[in-house]
């Protein structure tokens, strides 16, 4: 895949990066070679391979969802106000 100065012109106005107009060149030659090494990997086969998510085998621990009464009081300790089990809090909106 090739990319011309120009379309690195267009994007690096969009990206908002201001190089100097010698700086061009190399960045067009970079990023042609990065924009080849990626289509590179396109050829590869990966009819075999599942998808992944993550590149190494690991698991989220997660606790068993265990249904509690709400700890009311406690709340109410922490809470400035508090009526019917529920948090008073000034008026915001008319």
């Amino acid at each position: 895949m090739s990319i011309s100065s120009d379309d690195v012109v267009h994007v690096s106005r969009l990206a908002r990066l201001d190089f100097k107009e010698n700086e061009y060149g190399e960045i067009t030659e970079q990023l042609g070679s990065i924009l080849n090494y990626i289509s590179s990997l396109n050829e590869l086969d990966t009819t075999n391979v599942p998808p992944t998510s993550h590149v190494l085998n690991i698991k989220n621990v997660l606790r068993e969802d265990i249904v509690d009464e709400p700890k009311v009081d406690k709340l109410e300790e922490l809470a400035p106000e508090f009526k019917n089990n529920c948090f008073l809090v000034p008026k915001v909106l008319d």
